[in-house]
């Protein structure tokens, strides 16, 4: 069941074109890893999904059922308050989830759900598996993930892998974008390839 459909769709932005005839559909329940160097387009198709920018020619639909929980380029959250004090403010926009599963999925990330470290001091890994709880804790239908491995050691990468391999399993859609390999390997049910703001191939790994 096709939940997202992008039609080609260009995004011009200051006169250059960041994003060229993309078709993409993105199914019910795979794993999309989307592989490509630094200013590739992966970030822009994310934001297009996503909705944050709209594209200057073509179409891209959203399935009404659609919920989507994401980390796009660097996490920002409110360097005064702790790791659980952010993510209740934001739980608190959709008042959707309790304290009790905040606290859960703040564990699954491998954080202290108790602590009271203020989140100015976090290291950039601590910082990212915040971000990675904010996207999990609503329990999305689609998970956009920029980099959602970037600054973790090598333990909390394979705790992530672990985690998104479980969100898979429930028939959560995934769609990353990582520059390690194993992570592709690991996860992804279909490599797209973008470049130059091109979607230049797409493989099966099933």
């Amino acid at each position: 069941m096709e939940i997202i459909t992008i039609k080609n769709v260009s995004k011009t932005i200051k006169g250059r074109r960041v994003l060229q005839d993309i078709n993409l559909s993105i199914e019910k329940g795979r794993t999309y890893g989307v592989v490509g160097h630094n200013g590739s387009g992966k970030t822009m198709l994310f934001r297009l999904i996503l909705g944050l920018i709209k594209p200057t020619e073509g179409t891209i639909t959203v399935d009404a059922q659609v919920s989507f929980g994401a980390t796009i380029e660097n996490p920002s959250f409110l360097g005064e308050y702790s790791g659980f004090q952010n993510l209740k403010l934001l739980a608190n926009i959709n008042q959707k989830i309790t304290n009790e599963q905040i606290c859960q999925t703040i564990a699954e990330v491998g954080l202290d759900p108790d602590s009271k470290e203020k989140v100015k001091s976090y290291s950039l890994g601590m910082k990212q598996k915040l971000a990675l709880a904010q996207a999990l804790m609503e329990k999305p239908s689609v998970l956009v993930l920029d980099e959602p491995t970037n600054g973790l050691d090598n333990d909390s990468v394979l705790q992530i892998r672990r985690l998104l391999k479980e969100e898979h399993e429930k028939g959560t859609t995934i769609i990353f974008t990582s520059h390690n390999v194993e992570d592709v390997k690991e996860l992804a049910q279909e490599v797209l390839e973008m470049n130059d703001g091109v979607l230049t191939h797409s493989r099966m790994l099933e």
